[in-house]
């Protein structure tokens, strides 16, 4: 007998959607206000320039700072820091300095200046926005070219990740829907095994 069950199609993305939670900063040009949001969607798109896809509701205050400013920065939180990664991801900066609200510090983007936070994240990306495809029109999908990285080395070192028990705080986080989250488990080598001819 099948274990397997329907799922509502509200539903469906969360099958796929356990990559790493991720927290999307941007800065208007002019003000310099600065906004902070989670956000569950986003992966890789291209290697070389390497290029990534994030998903921004067209009616948030975040999707009018990147669009305003051509950049924005995806900041990969820790373990630890998993009520601030909630907490930013329920409340607009339309009204309210997320940035002062929860005492979060950023560093200056490298390369364009974006607000990019260290202290309760793992790994950045600063990012310069993509000329809008149609896709980017109709949909809330944004691309970007990521112009600047950098990541904790006690946990990414020799081009990936590595957790482990020990280093547990700092593991990244995935969102499950709802507010709950889960963390990575330690991490193990894969052996190749013998082909059968």
């Amino acid at each position: 007998m099948s274990h397997f069950r329907p799922v509502a199609l509200e539903h469906a993305s969360r099958l796929l959607n356990h990559g790493p939670t991720i927290l999307i900063t941007s800065q208007h040009p002019e003000t310099q206000r600065r906004n902070v949001m989670a956000a569950a969607w986003s992966t890789p798109v291209e290697f070389t320039p390497p290029r990534v896809a994030i998903v921004v509701d067209k009616a948030t205050w975040s999707r009018e700072l990147i669009e305003s400013s051509g950049a924005f920065g995806v900041c990969v939180p820790a373990a630890a820091y998993a009520d601030l990664a909630w907490a930013v991801g329920n409340r607009s900066g339309r009204d309210q300095d997320k940035f002062d609200a929860w005492a979060i510090q950023a560093i200056s983007g490298p390369e364009l200046g974006v607000p990019l936070l260290e202290e309760s994240c793992v790994a950045w990306l600063e990012c310069r926005l993509l000329p809008a495809t149609e896709a980017q029109q109709q949909y809330d999908t944004l691309f970007g070219e990521v112009v600047a990285a950098a990541a904790d080395s006690r946990v990414f070192y020799d081009g990936r990740w590595h957790f482990s028990a020990e280093n547990r705080a700092l593991h990244t986080l995935h969102h499950l829907g709802g507010g709950q989250f889960v963390t990575v488990a330690d991490s193990f080598s894969a052996k190749m095994p013998e082909a059968h001819l």
